[in-house]
């Protein structure tokens, strides 16, 4: 896929164990051509967790983009009057983003960032990562999949036996899936199998 000339914005929440599938798929979108402005949530920040340490992490989504962090809600701010992405992608988005989100809870930089993208009238882009999604959680994950200018990667459900309400995206079609909300398109087919064996 050509990214030249794009400005992605990827957004980061605390799905700790799904940062190790996301990297790639932003060096994918470094690959491609395109500016890739960093944006996290305070979980990601501050937290160190069994799957790496936030300042680890930090280092090399800095080293991948060549960008600086965008890591609070000041800092998110100037991307609706400046206009600066073309797509936004929050990936993975926790229940708790998704939940936020769909009730117009704006109190963190990602938040911040999807409520300037969506009043710039530009494509959305999310991929769940919520042990809700079929709990609680469904309901706003419906609200969003009908709203303007949102669109999800592709997901299904990741363990049915032993965690059935949880609703993990294919983070591999991240980019695919933002290239089609580019054009107007959600990529299909939404709901997929993820669950391997």
């Amino acid at each position: 896929m050509n990214w030249q000339g794009k400005t992605v914005g990827y957004a980061i929440t605390g799905s700790h164990c799904t940062f190790a599938e996301v990297m790639p798929q932003i060096e994918r979108f470094v690959d491609g051509g395109a500016k890739v402005i960093p944006i996290i949530s305070q979980s990601v920040l501050t937290t160190d967790t069994r799957f790496g340490k936030s300042e680890d992490w930090r280092k090399q989504l800095k080293d991948i983009t060549g960008n600086d962090i965008i890591s609070s809600i000041v800092e998110a701010e100037p991307l609706g009057p400046s206009k600066l992405l073309d797509v936004l992608v929050i990936a993975p988005c926790t229940g708790n983003t998704t939940s936020k989100l769909a009730n117009a809870v704006t109190d963190s930089p990602v938040l911040m960032a999807a409520k300037a993208q969506l009043r710039n009238g530009r494509p959305l882009v999310i991929a769940v990562s919520t042990n809700d999604g079929l709990g609680f959680n469904l309901a706003n994950i419906a609200k969003l999949i009908v709203a303007k200018n949102v669109y999800f990667v592709p997901f299904g459900q990741d363990n049915p036996t032993g965690k059935p309400n949880s609703l993990v995206a294919r983070m591999e079609l991240v980019p695919e899936t933002c290239y089609a909300a580019l054009e107007g398109k959600q990529l299909q087919p939404l709901i997929i199998e993820r669950f391997h064996g």
